[in-house]
């Protein structure tokens, strides 16, 4: 054949043929007469200069050179439909819908006021939020986005990195007047915990000092649950102790509804991640969103390190 080029639409009437298995089908699916179809089929034949189909009253079956012919051009139809795909979108309003999962804390903290500023922006984009401390399956779940707290071990997800979480030790004001304020890691013991339930069993305690120093803490209490905001209302509610993420605190924190206890105790190193399924074509809503949420958590997270350290000088003595 040469350097001799083919007629695209010959040869997406083909790879139709192939994928419906019938040129009645395929003709349907196209909205072309049968008969523009097989001949379609006969002129790819002609120019290739070689037999792709084998014709019987049943059934079509594809030569070797057929399936050889097909594997190749089916790809580069797909690459030509995402590229094509993928210029519209850069030329277009965004708009259509999006899928995010987030922990409840982090979405009801965090994610639901950069989603109503991105909508604000983008009027015609849908976000639909889901709130979960279950990890979810992206992929079979449909979901385009999620924001996540520690290692992310799944290969087939694409990570970005926003921050660093701290995790302190916390208790209410009035907890502490009625109990009295813990001194040291062990007299966590004679204290009530509040626990939180994860699908592996009790979050256990693994805290570094500032000194460098680590020490595993088995918490025991009367309450659990599998929710941080949960766990933060039952600390303002006087119901004891928990570990509770920094960033989540801050408010009640400076308002001495919450004291930090054993303050030079914390876990650290759980990383937040907004992560998602690697793709060869992901929508341009999607993807504007994405970046907005990484560039936004990141702000967050920063203020909050900020915040945080700004606390720490106020905890710490004066000389």
């Amino acid at each position: 054949m040469g350097s001799r080029s083919l007629d695209l639409n010959h040869v997406s009437a083909f790879v139709r043929v192939v994928q419906d298995g019938s040129f009645t089908a395929a003709a349907r699916a196209l909205g072309l007469p049968k008969s523009s179809v097989s001949r379609s089929i006969a002129q790819l034949e002609q120019d290739l200069g070689v037999r792709l189909l084998h014709r019987t009253t049943r059934k079509l079956h594809l030569t070797d050179a057929g399936t050889a012919f097909h594997d190749r051009v089916s790809r580069a139809l797909a690459d030509i439909d995402e590229a094509t795909n993928a210029a519209a979108d850069l030329q277009r309003e965004l708009r259509g819908s999006i899928r995010i999962t987030a922990p409840l804390d982090l979405g009801v903290w965090a994610v639901a006021s950069i989603v109503a500023r991105f909508v604000r922006r983008h009027p015609t984009v849908h976000v639909d939020v889901r709130l979960s401390s279950r990890v979810v399956d992206l992929i079979a779940d449909g979901f385009d986005l999620a924001v996540r707290a520690g290692p992310v071990r799944d290969e087939s997800l694409v990570a970005r990195r926003v921050g660093v979480l701290e995790l302190g030790l916390y208790a209410s004001s009035k907890y502490v007047k009625r109990r009295g304020t813990p001194t040291s890691l062990d007299d966590l013991a004679t204290h009530d915990c509040i626990l939180l339930r994860t699908d592996a069993g009790f979050m256990q305690w693994k805290l570094t000092s500032t000194s460098g120093a680590e020490q595993l803490v088995e918490p025991r209490g009367a309450i659990s649950a599998d929710d941080i905001s949960f766990l933060k209302k039952a600390v303002l509610a006087g119901g004891g102790i928990a570990l509770l993420p920094s960033f989540f605190v801050l408010r009640e924190e400076r308002a001495n509804k919450l004291v930090r206890v054993l303050p030079d105790w914390r876990l650290s190193g759980a990383t937040l991640h907004v992560v998602y399924p690697s793709a060869r074509y992901v929508p341009q809503r999607v993807i504007a969103f994405r970046d907005y949420l990484v560039r936004e958590l990141g702000k967050i997270a920063s203020r909050c390190d900020e915040e945080s350290a700004a606390e720490k000088g106020r905890r710490s003595p004066r000389p």
